[in-house]
This record gives C-alpha cells, sequence and structure tokens, in this order.
C-alpha cells in the first residue's frame, strides 16, 4: 500500500482529495490484513515500552462524524491498552483561557516508551477559533508558527508526531448524523450543535485547508485518510502505525547484570 500519497504537502486543496477511495481492496480481505498489522503492532509496541527511549503521537482530526472514536476503538485496540493514553480535548475552560493555547496540551505529550492520542488537538485552537471568529488571519498564522515549533520541540526530545486527518464527504456526514437520529442506540451521540457547524462546511473546509497545509513538516507530517469506508479507514491507519513504528525501530533493552548462571530454583 502506497501511503505517501496521502502525506500533505506545501499546499493542499481538500476537494481535489477522494473521500472514498478503497485502494482496489475489498473489506473482507482488507479487515484481515489489518487484524494482521495488529499482531506486529503488539510486538513493535512492547518493544517500545521497554527501550523507554522514544515516544509516538497520534493526532486525530476530523470533521463531526469524522469517525475519530471509531479509529481509536478499531485500531487502538489491536495494541496493549496500557502502552496507550487517549486524551479528548473539549472546550478551553476558565483556567485554560487565561494561559496560552498550548497550555493545556504539553502535560499530555507521551512520556518515553507511551503512544498517546489526541482525539482532537491544539488544531481546533486554529479551526473552531477561525470559524467562529475568536481569532483573525494574522493570529492564526502566529499560532501556525507556534504549533510548528511546539512539535519541533517533542521531536527533538524523542517523540515520533504522525497526524491524521480523516476526510468524509458531506453526504457521509449527513448520512452518518441521520443514523444518530434514527437509531435509540446511537441517540447519545447526537448533538444539535452538529447541525449549525455543518452548515459552516465551506468555512471549515477553508481552515482545514490552511492548518493543514502550515503545519504538514517533517517532524510532524498531515495524512488526509480517506474516511467513507470505515474498513479502509481501519485498514490505512493501522498501515501507517505500522509503519512509522518499523522505522522508529525500538529494541529491547540488554539486562542490567549478567544472566549467564542465573537460574529459578524451585521453593
Amino acid at each position: 500500500m502506497d501511503l505517501k500519497r496521502y502525506r500533505v504537502g506545501k499546499k493542499i486543496k481538500l476537494g481535489n482529495l477522494p473521500t472514498d477511495d478503497t485502494g482496489k481492496l475489498n473489506r473482507e480481505d482488507s479487515e484481515a490484513e489489518t487484524l494482521e498489522i495488529g499482531l506486529e503492532l503488539a510486538k513493535l509496541q512492547d518493544r517500545l515500552y521497554a527501550e523507554s527511549k522514544q515516544s509516538l503521537l497520534v493526532v486525530l482530526q476530523a470533521r463531526d462524524a469524522g469517525g475519530k472514536d471509531g479509529t481509536v476503538k478499531h485500531v487502538f485496540e489491536l495494541i496493549n491498552p496500557q502502552g496507550v493514553i487517549v486524551t479528548n480535548f473539549k472546550v478551553p475552560n476558565e483556567e485554560d483561557l487565561k494561559h496560552d493555547f498550548l497550555w493545556r496540551i504539553h502535560p499530555h505529550t507521551p512520556a518515553a516508551g507511551m503512544i498517546a492520542v489526541f482525539n482532537r488537538s491544539y488544531y481546533e485552537d486554529v479551526l473552531v477559533t477561525r470559524v467562529h471568529e475568536l481569532i483573525g488571519d494574522q493570529e492564526a498564522k502566529r499560532r501556525f508558527e507556534h504549533i510548528r515549533n511546539f512539535e519541533a520541540l517533542l521531536a527533538d526530545r524523542g517523540t515520533r508526531i504522525l497526524k491524521l486527518y480523516l476526510h468524509v464527504s458531506a453526504e457521509e456526514q449527513r448520512q452518518r448524523l441521520q443514523e444518530r437520529l434514527d437509531d435509540p442506540e446511537k441517540n447519545w451521540k447526537f448533538n444539535p450543535a452538529d447541525l449549525k457547524e455543518r452548515g459552516r462546511w465551506d468555512e471549515y473546509t477553508r481552515v482545514y485547508e490552511d492548518a493543514l497545509s502550515a503545519t504538514s513538516t517533517d517532524d510532524a507530517p498531515w495524512y488526509v485518510i480517506p474516511a467513507d469506508h470505515k474498513w479502509y479507514r481501519n485498514r490505512v491507519v493501522a498501515q501507517l502505525l505500522l509503519e512509522t513504528l518499523r522505522d522508529m525501530n525500538p529494541q529491547y533493552p540488554e539486562a542490567a547484570f549478567d544472566l549467564t548462571n542465573v537460574a529459578v530454583g524451585a521453593i
């Protein structure tokens, strides 16, 4: 699977990128391959935790009903939950607003040996804030620079950063929101505010294009993942995780003492 085609370059137009790509794969084979990938992911994660020198930060961004929760559930269940911390950033509270917009983020970045997943992230502060005119274009540009510097700092300290935008079509979003209304077991997911935000589709497209283009770097690349088909989304995300951890190549540390003549005796 060629994942380079999903990587963001210097300038991106979301309207030119497919939301329904399946890479010529079928669902049954793709789901089986995702499970196979999970076996190697688990081994690599175990090595990452044991080595305790590197860490991995996965940033998930999407429109409402874009599949962030589903990605966390179906991809990260493949690995040991003890080595993964998922953080969902809500609207900044009163204390958060007394500080810079990255103040509340840093404590949740992954410690050595860990994988952290941000289900929404600090990018909300250059997306929602712009759409709702809480900040202007010049402030957004300053924040883009702060984000690039923040991510460079994390990378310099041994954190690999993988940023994923789950790309869904307006029609797929409509169907998913309607399903939340029609299925009693999904009613709890429905938020009337999502309909208002849906009405700002073009505005969100513009600010996402700006953010992705301005902050996709060698240290912290963005990938636009076709997400209309959930099974293909999961397959691509799993493959990206696998290739990232392979490249990080964590190793088990050597024993701290000589084990040559050590044996566990009977009690």
